[in-house]
C-alpha cells in the first residue's frame, strides 16, 4: 500500500481485541518514534508503555479512552529539553515534537496491521500526578495500540474532509 492510501484508510480504533501486540511490532513502533524529527533534534519526548494491569487500571480511572487495548502509549515532553524560540517568549516546541513522534508511531502501527487512537480526553495534571511523572514533564496524549476488533469501524466523520481549496492558501 502506498503512503497516501495508508493515510486515507487508517482510522481511530475504538474497540480492540485482547490479542497482545507482539514484542517485535512494539519495538518497530517505538524505533519509528525515536527516528521521528523534532525541533533542533532535541528529542524532548518521553513515551511510557502502559501494559501492566496496575498501569491500565490507573489510566481507566482517568479516561474511558483505552477502548480495551492491552497496550497504551503515554506521550510526554520534558520542558527543560524542548526548543525555546529566542524571538518570542513562551513559544516552544514540546507539543509539536510529541505530535510529530505520535503521528509517526500511529502510521507505523497501521502499516504493521495494528489500530490506534489518538486520545487527549483526560485531565493532564491528574494523569501526571497519578503516574508520578517528573514535574518537568507534561503529558500530551495517550494512544491505545492493538488489534482492531472486527466491530471497529471508522467514525461517521472519518472521511468528511473539507474541499482542499478551503484549506490551502498560496501566497
Amino acid at each position: 500500500m502506498d503512503f497516501i492510501e495508508l493515510v486515507k484508510t487508517r482510522f481511530s480504533v475504538r474497540k480492540f481485541t485482547d490479542k497482545a501486540v507482539e514484542k517485535e511490532k512494539l519495538e518497530i513502533i517505538l524505533a519509528t518514534g525515536n527516528a521521528a524529527p523534532t525541533a533542533k533534534n532535541l528529542q524532548p519526548q518521553r513515551i511510557y508503555v502502559l501494559k501492566s494491569e496496575d498501569a491500565l487500571t490507573k489510566l481507566d480511572s482517568l479516561t474511558h479512552c483505552r477502548y480495551g487495548a492491552g497496550t497504551v502509549l503515554l506521550f510526554t515532553y520534558n520542558t527543560d529539553e524542548d526548543w525555546k524560540n529566542p524571538l518570542e517568549e513562551g513559544v516552544h516546541s514540546g507539543i509539536e515534537d510529541v505530535s510529530i513522534v505520535a503521528t509517526h508511531i500511529m502510521l507505523q502501527a497501521a502499516e504493521l496491521g495494528l489500530g490506534s487512537c489518538w486520545c487527549n480526553y483526560f485531565a493532564n495534571s491528574a494523569l501526571e500526578k497519578l503516574f508520578g511523572l517528573p514535574e518537568n514533564e507534561k503529558s500530551v496524549l495517550v494512544m491505545p495500540v492493538g488489534y482492531a476488533d472486527q466491530a471497529a469501524k471508522p467514525s461517521p466523520m472519518h472521511s468528511d474532509k473539507r474541499p482542499i481549496e478551503d484549506i490551502i492558501r498560496f501566497l
